[in-house]
């Protein structure tokens, strides 16, 4: 490689690097088969703001921008997905500093999440997660700042979050449903989150119907955001993508790719155009509420079975071929459909809806808008002031459009609604904006999630870093301000003002998981914040309750017996924020996290005879090497 190719912002830098996106470009689209001629056709010539600057005054820039001096605070709390990771990401915005890392779906050696008793019950026996789209709660369309919620593709689960505690509180499995990916919570209250099954399957899944595509179908779930219980489900015959949400609680969306029903690519590519589902929630309701609904399977969760043509629970809007996201904008009038195999996005009045479902229009005549915006759109976002920023993956570009003129540009053709093109590096995901998704988007930050980041930061090996790239548009042009690097693969993101967040430093005595171990020493006639003892449940089952004030744990000793369970369940006492203890016990797999005013425990089995000391692994005190006991397990 060129001492050239390493000049990250020079003007021959930038040459290789638009050379390097042709190639990508070509390539991706000749290798997947995915681009027609026609598409390749349609550049319509703008003018990109690529990195053409020089090095010096892009660190300018960025340092200007983005830098927090020491003692000053974020404006905003970044939540991220955590991809194959299984957890959410929580980054300060501008710094782009990573604060914490929430595991969800995985298991966390540092806090023990995923060992922890009241975590692997909630994991079921999983270690492992694949979490794509993250979306706080909302009332009267903005955020409250109560809860975070976020799927698991892997194993069709959701997950919710507190945000006081920034821990998990809640898991529910999603019956009947495999790849559930998009997600969305209703925007007028917390109300139900609405989740879709990307891969079609036999709806029984019990061995019948294997061999017989045509009979499979998604299902498009409800679950009731306040109490995690699965409400009802819509079985529709095709995979659905991203989801949305309206701002009034009338209607859910989502994207449908392969309306054909195939099972490989060729047959997943065979017609011209899929569509928008739009889900009518009162038309559902009812007819849940009246029984009219199957049983699918051994759940017991009501399924309205809504395949096949147009009806009053789904209307269905052609849109080009394999359409990913669908955003709404904040105004709640309309909803951005990205084609990803078409150039353009669908923008959809979301007012006509009505009038489509009574039969008076058809569904494509609510498209009122369908803008040209580069090669491989995935997702809008919007700034408040009238303006969508659309990813394009195959041109790695962000497209900032104005939405009117859109719609003007739908019936006069010599109206372009492109405002500026923006190099992003390399194939860009997910983007969002600051507070986009929401009625208050406010048109400050935006993020690219790019997918790749050859040549953008040191080497660390075969696996390569992702690309966050921090964009400011809260001028008239967009300006990339900060790079930085992401263990793979954050899928989505979400930025919102820190003045909606309002995490406790101490951990309040609530929730489900202090309820937990509540049952658990009641059952024992034990306080657990007075009381250290060593409880013999049964033959060859002890519980050891203790209590730690840094530098000691309230137990110094205990014994147990050789095959014994152990189920050791800690409080810490400490008042003070930021002091932390936890306990590991050598030799035996344990280690977790107990913050301040929390109680946290873990079973395990006790091993051979002898002498095997615990201690506390979280710096916590001068004394903290000291603070220390001794397990003996006798024969």
């Amino acid at each position: 490689m060129s001492d050239q190719e390493h000049e990250g912002q020079g003007g021959a830098a930038n040459e290789i690097g638009e050379s390097r996106r042709d190639f990508l470009k070509g390539g991706l689209a000749v290798g997947a088969g995915l681009v027609t001629t026609a598409a390749l056709g349609c550049r319509d010539g703008t003018t990109t703001a690529s990195d053409s600057a020089p090095a010096a005054a892009h660190a300018e820039v960025s340092e200007n921008k983005t830098h927090v001096p020491p003692g000053k605070l974020d404006d905003y709390y970044g939540f991220w997905s955590g991809g194959q990771s299984g957890e959410i990401r929580i980054l300060g915005i501008p710094s782009m500093r990573e604060l914490k890392r929430i595991p969800v779906f995985n298991r966390d050696a540092a806090t023990g999440w995923g060992a922890e008793d009241f975590s692997k019950q909630l994991l079921g026996g999983r270690s492992s997660g694949d979490t794509h789209h993250v979306h706080l709660s909302y009332t009267d369309g903005t955020y409250d700042g109560r809860y975070v919620f976020v799927n698991d593709k892997a194993s069709a689960r959701l997950a919710r979050v507190r945000c006081d505690t920034m821990a998990v509180d809640a898991i529910v499995d999603i019956p009947n449903s495999q790849g559930t990916h998009g997600i969305f919570p209703q925007r007028h209250k917390t109300g139900l989150v609405l989740c879709n099954a990307e891969f079609r399957t036999p709806p029984n899944n019990d061995g019948r119907d294997m061999e017989d595509p045509s009979k499979y179908g998604a299902m498009h779930t409800a679950i009731d955001g306040e109490t995690m219980e699965v409400k009802w489900q819509v079985l529709v015959e095709s995979n659905m993508d991203l989801a949305a949400t309206d701002y009034t609680g009338k209607y859910s969306f989502a994207t449908c790719y392969n309306s054909e029903g195939g099972v490989n690519l060729e047959g997943m590519m065979a017609a011209d155009r899929d569509h928008l589902y739009v889900f009518n929630l009162a038309a559902i309701e009812k007819a849940v509420a009246d029984g009219e609904t199957i049983q699918v399977g051994d759940s017991s969760v009501p399924v309205v079975d809504a395949r096949g043509e147009d009806g009053p629970y789904v209307l269905r809007v052609p849109v080009p071929k394999s359409p990913h996201g669908v955003n709404i904008d904040p105004t709640g009038r309309y909803a951005m459909v990205c084609g990803k195999l078409s150039p353009t996005v669908s923008v959809v009045d979301i007012e006509k809806l009505d009038a489509a479902f009574a039969g008076q229009i058809t569904p494509r005549d609510t498209v009122v808008a369908e803008p040209e915006v580069g090669l491989g759109p995935l997702h809008t976002c919007f700034d408040g002031r009238g303006n969508a920023y659309t990813s394009i993956f195959i041109d790695s570009v962000v497209t900032k459009w104005n939405i009117e003129k859109a719609i003007q540009a739908f019936n006069d053709e010599t109206i372009n609604p492109i405002l500026q093109k923006l190099d992003v590096h390399y194939q860009v995901g997910h983007t969002n904006a600051s507070m986009s998704e929401t009625k208050d988007a406010d048109g400050k930050w935006l993020i690219a999630l790019c997918k790749f980041s050859k040549d953008r930061f040191l080497n660390v090996g075969p696996l390569h870093a992702e690309n966050d790239q921090l964009i400011d548009i809260s001028g008239d042009v967009m300006e990339l301000v900060h790079d930085g690097p992401a263990y793979p693969e954050p899928h989505d993101a979400v930025i919102v003002r820190r003045d909606l967040i309002h995490p406790v430093k101490m951990t309040p005595r609530n929730g489900a998981s202090f309820e937990f171990y509540e049952r658990i020493a009641a059952e024992d006639g034990v306080d657990m914040r007075q009381e250290n003892k060593v409880v013999r449940v049964g033959p060859n089952k002890v519980r050891v309750y203790m209590v730690s004030v840094a530098p000691v744990f309230g137990i110094p000793e205990f014994k147990v017996k050789t095959g014994d369970e152990v189920q050791l369940i800690v409080t810490n006492l400490d008042a003070v924020e930021d002091l932390s203890h936890g306990i590991c016990v050598s030799k035996h797999d344990v280690n977790f996290l107990v913050n301040p005013q929390d109680t946290k425990g873990m079973t395990f089995t006790a091993g051979s005879p002898g002498v095997y000391w615990y201690y506390c692994p979280w710096f916590c005190h001068a004394l903290h090497l000291e603070m220390r006991g001794r397990m003996i397990v006798e024969a």
